[in-house]
C-alpha cells in the first residue's frame, strides 16, 4: 500500500511582535480536538500547491504566502494507514483573532463549522496527535 500524501499548514502571523499559529476545533464535535489545517494532496498536485488550496479551503484566508517547508516524514495513523507528511510554514495578514468557517473542500467536512483561533506558544493548547510534531520549530 502507497503512502497516503498530507499536507500541514502551521499558519502564522504576528501580533505585537508574538508570532501566532492558527489552530482551529470542530464547532459541536469536541471529540475532535484541537487541529492545524492539514488535507489529502491530490493525485498529480503538488504538495505547495496542495497546501494553498488546503488552507484556502479550510479557513477562508486567501492572503497568504508559503514561506517554507519545515519538514517531511512518514507516520502511521491510528487507523494504520502510512502518511507522507508535508509540514510547511504559512504567513499570513490575518487580522480577527476569531472567526468560523465552513470547509470548501468538500467529502467529510460538507457539513461541518470550524472555529479557528490563534496561539502564542507550542505550550499553549493540546493538538490532536501528530499535528504539533513540528511546532517547535515555529516557536523556536
Amino acid at each position: 500500500m502507497l503512502p497516503i500524501k498530507k499536507v500541514y499548514g502551521y499558519v502564522t502571523r504576528v501580533l505585537d511582535e508574538k508570532t501566532q499559529v492558527l489552530v482551529f476545533r470542530h464547532k459541536g464535535i469536541p471529540e475532535a480536538g484541537i487541529q492545524i489545517p492539514k488535507g489529502t494532496v491530490k493525485e498529480n498536485e503538488d504538495t505547495y500547491k496542495a497546501v494553498i488550496r488546503e488552507i484556502k479551503e479550510e479557513t477562508g484566508i486567501q492572503g497568504m504566502e508559503v514561506e517554507k517547508l519545515i519538514s517531511e516524514d512518514y507516520w502511521k495513523n491510528d487507523d494504520g494507514a502510512i502518511h507522507n507528511r508535508y509540514f510547511y510554514k504559512i504567513v499570513c495578514n490575518e487580522i480577527a483573532d476569531e472567526w468560523e468557517h465552513n470547509p470548501t473542500g468538500g467529502g467529510e467536512e460538507k457539513e461541518l463549522t470550524f472555529q479557528f483561533f490563534w496561539v502564542s506558544t507550542d505550550e499553549e493548547t493540546e493538538l490532536i496527535r501528530g499535528h504539533a510534531d513540528y511546532m517547535k520549530f515555529i516557536f523556536n
